[in-house]
C-alpha cells in the first residue's frame, strides 16, 4: 500500500494505493459506502480507480482521511470485518487524536471460551476500560448509554468466571422508579423488579448460551439481583457488578462498595446525566468519583459520544441534549451536578 502527494484545482490530492482487492473491497464498503461516507463527512471527494484511491480537498481533510483509510486497511488486512460503524468511530477518534493507533483496540478482544463468542472493544475508552477491569480491584465506568459500560463488564464477568478466575457473578441494580411507581405495579416483588435487572440478563443471553445461564442462575453461580439485597453480605471470589449507579444514595453506594470480599473483582456502571434520584438527593456515584479519585486500586473510566456503540442516531441524541444544556447553563444556574429533564 502506498500513497502519493500532488495538488489539483480543488485543492490537495493524494493517491492511496491498495494492493490486496479483498482489504480494498471491505475498506471501500458495499457499493463503495465507505468511501461515500467519508466523502460526506470529511467533505472531500475519493475516485476509486482500480487499486487507487484518488482523494482530493482541503489539505486537512485529505490528510485526515488517508490516515482512516490507511490504518482501516490495516485492521481490515489483520483480519477485522470493518463495519460502516467503525468507519465513523475512526474518523471521530482521528479528528480528535492524530496519534491514535486504531489496531491497538480495533484487534483486542474479551476471551469468552465460548465457541463463536468475541467481543470486542470499540472504541480507545472501552480498551482503556477493559485494561483497567484486568488491573484493578474496583473499576467505575462512567458516560452516556450505550457506550457499552455495561455490555463489557458482563463480558469480562463471563470470561473470569469460564477462567475460574472467579467463582460466581453478583449482577445487581437499585430498583429505582423512572416516573412510574412499582407499589402501583402488578405482581409479585420479583416481577415488579425483574424489568430493571431484564438489561443484565440480555448481555448475559447475548454472549452465552440462555440454558446454560438459566443453569447458572438456578445453582446460584450468577446471582441477579435488586441492590438491596446485598445488605449485609460479604462477596468472596466473585466478580460483581452495579449497573446504574447514579440511582443510588450515597449511603447505598457505601453498602455496597463494603460488601467486596477476597479474591473479588468489582465493576460500577453509571451515568450521571440520567439521575432518577428525587432532586433533593445526592447522587452515591458522584460522590463516590469524589472521595475515591486518586487510590491507586481503583481505576475510573470516563465515556463520552465518541464510544457510543448504538445506532449512529444515538450520538447525535447525545450531542445534542450535551449542546442544550450548556446553553442552558450559560444563561442561568441550571440544575445541580445530575439533574436532567424527562
Amino acid at each position: 500500500m502506498k500513497h502519493d502527494d500532488g495538488a489539483s484545482q480543488s485543492g490537495e490530492e493524494r493517491i492511496l494505493s491498495i494492493d490486496d482487492s479483498g482489504v480494498a473491497q471491505s475498506l471501500y464498503g458495499e457499493r463503495n459506502e465507505h468511501l461515500r461516507y467519508l466523502e460526506q463527512v470529511l467533505d472531500v471527494r475519493i475516485g476509486a480507480r482500480g487499486s487507487d484511491l484518488h482523494i482530493t480537498g482541503s489539505a486537512e481533510s485529505v490528510e485526515l482521511a488517508c490516515d482512516v483509510l490507511l490504518q482501516l486497511a490495516e485492521v481490515i488486512r489483520k483480519g477485522y470485518p470493518l463495519s460502516r460503524s467503525d468507519v465513523g468511530r475512526a474518523v471521530t477518534t482521528l479528528s480528535r487524536d492524530s496519534g491514535t493507533k486504531l489496531d491497538e483496540y480495533m484487534l483486542s478482544s474479551v476471551k469468552l471460551n465460548v465457541p463463536g463468542r468475541r467481543v470486542r472493544p470499540r472504541s480507545v475508552n472501552q480498551k482503556a476500560y477493559v485494561d483497567a477491569i484486568n488491573g484493578k480491584d474496583l473499576v467505575f465506568g462512567i458516560g452516556p448509554a450505550g457506550t457499552g459500560k455495561t455490555y463489557l463488564a458482563v463480558a469480562m464477568a463471563l470470561s473470569f468466571l469460564l477462567d475460574d478466575r472467579v467463582e460466581r457473578l453478583v449482577l445487581c441494580r437499585p430498583a429505582v422508579e423512572a416516573g412510574e411507581n412499582l407499589g402501583f405495579l402488578p405482581g409479585t416483588l420479583e416481577e415488579k423488579v425483574n424489568p430493571y435487572l431484564r438489561p443484565l440478563y440480555d448481555a448475559l443471553f447475548d454472549m452465552a448460551d440462555q440454558q446454560r445461564v438459566q443453569q447458572w442462575v438456578t445453582d446460584g453461580t450468577i446471582e441477579v439481583a435488586p441492590l438491596a439485597y446485598m445488605r449485609g453480605r460479604t462477596l468472596n471470589r466473585s466478580f460483581i457488578i452495579l449497573d446504574e449507579a447514579q440511582n443510588t444514595s450515597p449511603q447505598q453506594m457505601k453498602m455496597f462498595l463494603t460488601r467486596i470480599g477476597q479474591g473479588s473483582k468489582t465493576v460500577v456502571t453509571g451515568d450521571i446525566t440520567q439521575i432518577d434520584l428525587p432532586h433533593s438527593s445526592q447522587s452515591g456515584l458522584v460522590q463516590a468519583e469524589h472521595i475515591l479519585t486518586g487510590i491507586d486500586t481503583i481505576a475510573f473510566q470516563t465515556f463520552t459520544d465518541v464510544d457510543v456503540v448504538r445506532h449512529e442516531l444515538v450520538q447525535t441524541i447525545i450531542r445534542a441534549y450535551d449542546r442544550h444544556y450548556r446553553q442552558r447553563h450559560a444563561t442561568d444556574a441550571g440544575p445541580q451536578t445530575g439533574e436532567h429533564e424527562d
